[in-house]
């Protein structure tokens, strides 16, 4: 079975670039929690040039929520700042990278079947 989170790291890393990060500069880690203590993702955005590591140190922004919850996330089934919202996904330091960020997750699957 594949991880839905790892799977879409391992592809922004491999994307190099992110047009909608262009406007973009600064780190972002994400400390996703599910008992096991996993390392954090590290991703390193320098005007839309994106390079992502397991590296924990500090950042511009952090990100905190269940991987359960992020899994859901980078597929589709949640939405990001709904999660913020509702106290579910906890983000501190520069707002302006995750509400960029965001962009990157996709849409509801039905959604995506329409465009």
């Amino acid at each position: 079975m594949t991880d839905p989170t790892a799977a879409f790291f391992d592809e922004l890393d491999r994307s190099g670039h992110q047009p909608f990060l262009e406007k973009a500069t600064g780190t972002m880690r994400f400390e996703l929690t599910n008992g096991t203590g996993e390392a954090p993702w590290l991703v390193t955005i320098k005007r839309g040039d994106v390079a992502v590591s397991r590296a924990d140190r500090k950042a511009d922004c952090i990100v905190r929520t269940d991987k359960t919850l992020f899994d859901k996330i980078v597929t589709g089934k949640e939405n990001a700042m709904a999660a913020v919202l509702r106290g579910a996904m906890d983000a501190e330091g520069d707002a302006e990278l995750i509400v960029l960020f965001q962009r990157l997750f996709p849409g509801p699957p039905a959604a995506r079947r329409k465009s």
